[in-house]
């Protein structure tokens, strides 16, 4: 901060020093009234006055609180709650029924696709049924030719092992049938694609007439459903302050497109690595989703430690705001006041306030700076 701030400082609080102390005060030795004087010292965080009587100090008194850490982040997907959506058959994209940040339901239908896969796999089942049949009609004649004597135990075994490799085929066709989604009942070349899951579609990677499937190249995935009803906010820790980051912390969420709400939720993991730029770890935040938070939005997460600490308590009104900074004064002796620039914290009943950095316990500050510019406009 630069020193003309400082200077500008001092003078704002030696004008309202010496307007409250601008009332004439009787001197009984000499038997005339003296006018109290305001001088600012040198140092620009040092201000002086003729009658510092007038400006009394209080002890700064202390408090147990929670410790808390402020962090900055933003939303994520819990990415064990996002599901790709992929159609097992290639083919052409001949009706999509979904797009981009829909909600959709389990089961719903998303995009339909032309397959050659179907007809391939359809005519594999149909001729391993065939064959089925056959070696299971000829495995039934060899149980009764062995019976009467016709066959051997060795021809007997080999029709078995022939109509179990045939069953073998038959089932292998027909899960292939089932995992592209076609009714071995009810062919045609048509793959209807529907939603694995309940969610928010995050990602599509598909258009009308575009090329998908498993074999293709590009991504396979057609579409990303998200789960939101539990979000991660993922928030930059810097690296002194992890001791005050434990597992299962609580977290008090602040939103930004929201600042009258106020969500909770719980550490669920620390990055076990270190940006080597900025020295910061990823903490992982798991949040219940009311509905409002979005993907990306920016927060800010306060975390509460299980340990208390020791943070001294003044009145608020002994603290200076000034600049978008707090301030208060400390007795320095001769007549003068030093600024001590310092960190406010919760307001407290009584008027008190807690003070999280600047002065300790015990430190003397300044009672009332706002009383003293009232006592200057009164006089």
């Amino acid at each position: 901060m630069s020193t003309s701030f400082f200077r500008t400082a001092a003078c704002c609080l030696a004008g309202c020093l010496a307007l409250a102390g601008c009332g004439k005060k009787f001197n009984p030795a000499s038997g005339e009234v003296s006018q109290a004087q305001v001088s600012e010292a040198g140092d620009a965080a040092l201000v002086t006055v003729a009658n510092p009587e007038q400006y009394p100090a209080v002890t700064a008194g202390q408090i147990v609180q929670p410790d808390t850490l402020n962090v900055t982040g933003s939303v994520f997907p819990d990415i064990s709650r996002e599901i790709p959506v992929i159609s097992m058959a290639n083919g052409r994209v001949v009706d999509i029924r979904a797009q981009l940040d829909d909600n959709v339901k389990k089961g719903q239908l998303l995009f339909s696709v032309e397959s050659p896969d179907i007809s391939a796999a359809f005519d594999t089942y149909v001729k391993a049924a065939a064959d089925e049949q056959m070696a299971n009609t000829a495995y039934r004649r060899a149980q009764d030719l062995y019976q009467h004597g016709a066959y051997s135990q060795a021809q007997l075994e080999q029709a078995e092992d022939a109509e179990k490799d045939a069953k073998a085929d038959l089932t292998a066709a027909g899960q292939q049938l089932k995992i592209f989604g076609v009714d071995k009942d009810h062919p045609s070349p048509i793959v209807n694609v529907y939603a694995p899951t309940s969610g928010v579609i995050v990602a599509q990677n598909i258009t009308n007439a575009a090329a998908t499937g498993m074999s293709l190249s590009g991504t396979a995935t057609a579409f990303t459903i998200a789960d939101l009803h539990t979000v991660w906010v993922l928030c930059d820790v810097y690296e002194n302050d992890l001791p005050k980051v434990h597992l299962g912390q609580e977290a008090t969420i602040h939103l930004t497109a929201y600042p009258d709400r106020q969500l909770s939720g719980r550490v669920s993991d620390i990055g076990p690595v270190l940006d080597p730029t900025l020295r910061t770890a990823k903490v992982r935040i798991e949040v219940p989703n009311p509905g409002i938070l979005r993907l990306g939005m920016f927060l800010t997460a306060t975390l509460t430690s299980r340990n208390g600490v020791i943070r001294a308590t003044v009145p608020a009104t002994a603290i200076l705001h000034l600049h978008d900074r707090d301030w208060v004064f400390v007795p320095a002796g001769q007549k003068q006041f030093r600024r001590v620039e310092v960190s406010g914290g919760d307001m407290l009943p009584g008027g008190m306030q807690a003070i999280l950095a600047g002065i300790n316990p015990g430190d003397k500050v300044v009672k009332d700076v706002l009383n003293l510019e009232a006592t200057a406009e009164a006089q």
